[in-house]
């Protein structure tokens, strides 16, 4: 019976931490650690397509270009770049 009752408590902390990291998640104070980091980064992923199962289109910005690539298994592709339109920024 105490380990019926142990095993009931641990599902109920962990019951209320889902909880409330849920709840600070949709109130907005628990924001995703990727999410924070990405304002001062030269790099960032702006898009994904995906294609198949193991293919993908990523539109990736890199400082003032955006840059196409495509990437499959065992391979990367660039297929496009153009500089950063203004009305973007």
């Amino acid at each position: 019976m105490d380990v019926i009752e142990q095993t009931l408590a641990v599902a109920l902390v962990l019951g209320l931490l889902l909880g409330a990291l849920w709840w600070l998640r949709r109130r907005g104070f628990a924001v995703p650690v990727l999410a924070r980091r990405s304002a001062g980064r030269r790099m960032e992923c702006l898009e994904r397509l995906p294609l198949g199962p193991q293919q993908a289109l990523y539109l990736v910005r890199l400082g003032d270009a955006e840059l196409l690539v495509a990437l499959g298994p065992g391979r990367c592709s660039l297929l496009h770049t153009r500089p950063r339109r203004e009305e973007q920024r």
